[in-house]
């Protein structure tokens, strides 16, 4: 066997770990893979023969990776308009398999993809290989340019906004059980069970590029006229996780055509938006939901 085949051989015998550091650290399966591949291309442009431990050598590597590109991603959300107007979560691309999506992300726990999709890059990296991984701090010191300390501090912070996954996996089942309501209403054509799902003074919003294409107002209020709006419609949609709360999309999640956004308060839909822009879809991370 020659050194290549070797390394390639041990490569492929961390892939699924490395996957996993950094699949929660970019919460994009996608994404994940191109920093998995990307580690792949920097082993063999290395000197294999200098790499003490492998497995600790590469799962470094990826976290830098990861850490890179959430700082990227960071620093592209507060320079765009569209992002504030947004929130943006990890971009989709075309060659994600949704199936193995749902897959890993019902694994991790989607409760625990959104709380860690809230923490700051070096907080995100530190809690994801010293809670998750049980990566040494003084490890893990290097990769964020911190002292061991500084890192300690960084994993308290997170595993604080982490403690409270429970009550957010609450919130989105009730989320979805107001949605699925609202959805099965839409595709039955029970006016009177939409009426029953939205708030009185509930109000519709559109951007552009939706209201253009599937002829809907830009803006609707009220729970009738919305009502009357949705009836009979959204037949091929279906319900997903759309940054950080419970949506639906049409189209494909790889290609979505729009997404609905919904705000909820006290079991009722208080607010609707929907976004067909493909500028703006393009930085939305849709998380398939198991049926």
């Amino acid at each position: 066997m020659d050194e290549h085949t070797w390394l390639a051989d041990q490569f492929e015998a961390n892939r699924n770990h490395l996957q996993g550091v950094a699949y929660r650290m970019l919460g994009s399966l996608s994404e994940a893979n191109d920093a998995v591949q990307e580690a792949w291309l920097r082993l063999d442009r290395s000197d294999a023969d200098a790499i003490e431990n492998l497995g600790g050598w590469l799962t470094t590597v990826v976290a830098r990776i990861c850490l890179d590109r959430l700082r990227s991603r960071k620093a592209e959300r507060e320079e765009s308009l569209d992002d504030l107007m947004t929130e943006r979560l990890p971009s989709r691309e075309v060659d994600t398999d949704p199936e193995q999506e749902v897959l890993l992300a019902d694994s991790v726990g989607l409760a625990l993809l959104v709380v860690l999709d809230t923490l700051k890059p070096a907080e995100r990296l530190a809690f994801v290989l010293h809670d998750i991984f049980a990566m040494p701090f003084e490890a893990i010191a290097p990769i964020v340019e911190r002292s061991e300390t500084a890192v300690r501090q960084l994993a308290s912070r997170a595993r604080r906004q982490v403690q409270g996954t429970a009550i957010k996996g609450m919130e989105l089942a009730a989320q979805r059980e107001v949605v699925n309501a609202f959805l099965t209403a839409a595709r039955e054509g029970s006016f009177e069970a939409l009426l029953a799902v939205l708030a009185p003074d509930v109000v519709f919003r559109a951007d552009a590029m939706m209201a253009a294409t599937t002829n809907a107002p830009s803006e609707s209020r009220g729970a009738e006229a919305i009502a009357r709006q949705f009836q009979g419609r959204a037949q091929g949609a279906q319900i997903v996780l759309v940054n950080s709360s419970i949506g639906v999309l049409a189209g494909r999640p790889d290609r979505p055509f729009f997404v609905l956004n919904f705000a909820i308060a006290n079991g009722k839909i208080v607010g609707i938006d929907g976004i067909g822009d493909p500028a703006r879809l393009r930085t939305i991370h849709i998380y398939m939901l198991a049926k």
